[in-house]
Order: C-alpha cells, then structure tokens, then sequence
C-alpha cells in the first residue's frame, strides 16, 4: 500500500482525501461544520474573485469545455493560447513561454525532454515529487546534493563536471524557487554565481514562489535578481493563479525545442480555452492588483511574527509558507490534529515522517490574501493551547477516534 496508503483504513476521508465544501475561502465546511482552513494555495484570493469568476463563465458559454480539440501541435491550437503565453513570458523576464496541461506532468517531461543519456543531473535533495519523477526517467548519471547546502552543491558540480568531460555532455541544475514543506527559498542568486566556473544551465521551479516572490510577483529569481542567469523557468497556475495548468519560459530556441519534443503535450490534449481565457484575467489581476500580494504578505508575517513570539519552531521558512514544528509520534500527531478540527474547528494540513524526521510532527499553515487578522489570532490562541497540551502528555493519554 506504501507509507501513505498503509493507513487509509482508518485516515481515509479525513486526513486522506478530505472533502472541504462550499466556496473556496478560508472558511469552509469540513464534516458538516464550519472550519478555518489553512491548508488551500489560493494565495492570492483568485480563486473566488468575481471577475475571474465572470471570466470563466463568458468563456464557458461561448467557447463549451471541448475547444480547442486535439494537441497543440495537431489541431489545438489558438490565438488566445499564444497570447497567454507572450504575456506570461514577458511577466517573467524570458523571450517565450509554453503552455502545458499540468504542473507535476510538466516538470517531468521538462526534465525528460531536455537531457540525454550524455548528461549530467544535479538536483537538490528535497526537491518536489515532480522533479524526482522526472530525474529517475534520465538515462544518464544524476548527483543529488543536500537541501540548499552550497558545499555539499559544489562537491556535486566538480563530479558532473567531471563526467561530462569524458561523456561530451553538459550539466543541468535543477531546484525550487520556494520549497513548499519548509518555506525556504532555493539558493539561486548562489547558484547561479558557479555558472561561469562549471558551465551548467539552470531550471528552477517556482510553483509557489510564480505570483507570490519578487517585487512584482514575477518569482523568485525576481526575488533574488537573478532572472536573467535562470536558464529555463517553470511555474504553475494551481496555486497563485487558483487553476489548472502551467508554463515553462525560457529562451526562444529552448521553448521552440520543447515544443517539438515534449511528450507530455505533443500526445495531450490543449487546456479549454475557457481556462485559458480564465488563465489571461487571473494574470492580468496578478499582475496589476499589487494589493493582493501585499495583503497576502500582511497575514503571512502577523502569522508568523506571532508563532515565534510564543516560541513556535518554524523551521528556516523565509517565504508566505508557514510549517509549525512540534515534537511528537504518529498517535500524538492525530490526535492534534483532530483536536484542532474537532473543538477549535482549525483545518490545517499534517506533514510527518517520511517526509520529515521521526518524532517531528509539521502542521503546515498556508495564508492567503483572503484570511484576516481575527484568523490569525484565533489560530495563535489554537496552537498555544494545543502545543501545552501536547507538552503536557495530553495526547499520549487522550486519543481521539474518528466516529
């Protein structure tokens, strides 16, 4: 059944595939009650925006969810895709974009499309299931180095390096802009100061750093003002931009290959144009109402600046995303959990081993432009009160049993 699956007994409908109902908000139905749910990407509030909202109606009565029919390269394209992507690529500081069904899908055939068994991957430890995925399909060597640890990074380039001069290959360095589960950014502006030296290209992914980092929300590597060193750009529209689908930008001559040579969306259908269409104004907003961007980063920092002031560890995040470490075991962490949703009515998601270190139990808190103040201190007076209760031995002697 494997780690997760092993539990789907009794966690099934509850900690695994919830049903969170109603309108996308923070306050959602959960079990038939009202819960204040922190556990959605919908950053910036686009989810349920009414022009967004009106967009993807228009769109749907005029176009239907079939059209365009077929693959972009065969039958499926369109003007209204092209210009999704020229507006894309100009927002992130590159010469052309593509458009592709899936995020997780994407990176994979990203990855897939742009080595061959001459070259070498290097690739940060904890980077996302997509990436991962995508490395193992490589034919060739792959070298991981630990999470954001620029020695243990270098040590991997000079071993790539060394490869590639036997094999007549180059190097592909593959990161995150923001690390979803720690909220910590990717090196990059470091990384990219060892292009000269090891001659490599750089793909980052920044599924939640695309609309979020950066001074226009442009990334991370916007963030960090490194745009132009970052060699092939990949972000997605299930998060800020509350969708389905995502984009890689990059150079013209790397985004024309692509196009040509990813299997993933030369044998897919193209995304309906009512989501395209949907895609231009959620972009259009992000790009022109800085003002919630700006509410996000309120509630993301009153959120966190009041976890650390009652001496919560929140790891190393230096971003929106918002892990709560406390020490405990699996029973411990359930019962928490249930605690929180049961009588303080708090969803949010719980992260434990493997995914991070035994006796860590993570309950990750995902703000968004939409949450307020009075949330934030609600959920401030939630977690004092369950991490004394989980000091206390509270959960080791309660166990709380799903009716």
């Amino acid at each position: 059944m494997g780690p997760l699956g092993q539990h789907q007994s009794w966690s099934h409908g509850y900690f695994s595939f919830p049903k969170l109902e109603g309108e996308i908000d923070p306050h959602m139905t959960f079990r038939g009650k009202e819960h204040l749910v922190w556990s959605l990407n919908n950053y910036l509030g686009l989810a349920n925006h009414p022009e967004v909202r009106k967009a993807d109606a228009d769109a749907a009565a005029e176009y239907g969810m079939a059209y365009p029919m077929g693959a972009r390269m065969m039958s499926g394209n369109s003007s209204q895709h092209e210009a999704l992507e020229k507006d894309l690529a100009a927002f992130v500081g590159k010469e052309d974009a593509f458009l592709l069904n899936y995020g997780y899908q994407g990176m994979v055939s990203i990855i897939d499309s742009l080595v061959d068994r001459n070259d070498v991957i290097v690739y940060d430890g904890e980077s996302h299931a997509c990436i991962i995925d995508g490395v193992r399909l490589h034919m060739g060597k792959r070298y991981v180095y630990q999470h954001n640890d620029m020695v243990s990074f270098e040590k991997q380039l000079e071993r790539a390096s060394k490869l590639t001069e036997q094999t007549g290959g180059g190097i592909l360095v593959i990161t995150e802009g923001v690390f979803g589960m720690s909220g910590a950014q990717g090196k990059i502006k470091e990384i990219v100061a060892l292009k000269e030296q090891y001659k490599f290209r750089l793909l980052i992914d920044d599924a939640h750093g695309f609309g979020t980092m950066g001074k226009t929300g442009a990334g991370t590597h916007e963030a960090q003002n490194c745009i132009d060193e970052v060699d092939v750009y990949f972000g997605t529209f299930a998060k800020s931009m509350a969708g389905i689908g995502a984009f890689v930008a990059s150079n013209q001559t790397i985004i024309n290959f692509l196009r040509y040579n990813m299997r993933s969306q030369t044998f897919a259908k193209a995304l309906p144009m009512p989501m395209v269409i949907g895609l231009r104004k959620r972009l259009e907003l992000l790009m022109n109402r800085p003002e919630l961007r700006e509410k996000l980063w309120k509630i993301a920092m009153a959120l966190q600046e009041g976890l650390r002031t009652r001496g919560f560890d929140l790891g190393i995040t230096n971003t929106m995303v918002t892990p709560v470490f406390l020490k405990g075991d699996l029973d411990e962490a359930t019962s928490l959990t249930m605690d929180l949703r049961e009588n303080y009515s708090i969803f949010c998601s719980i992260v434990m081993y493997p995914v991070i270190p035994k006796g860590l139990i993570e309950l990750r808190i995902i703000p968004t432009a939409m949450h307020t103040l009075e949330d934030v201190q609600r959920t401030l007076d939630a977690y004092s009160e369950v991490s004394e209760k989980l000091k206390a031995g509270y959960y080791k002697e309660n166990k709380f049993v799903l009716a």
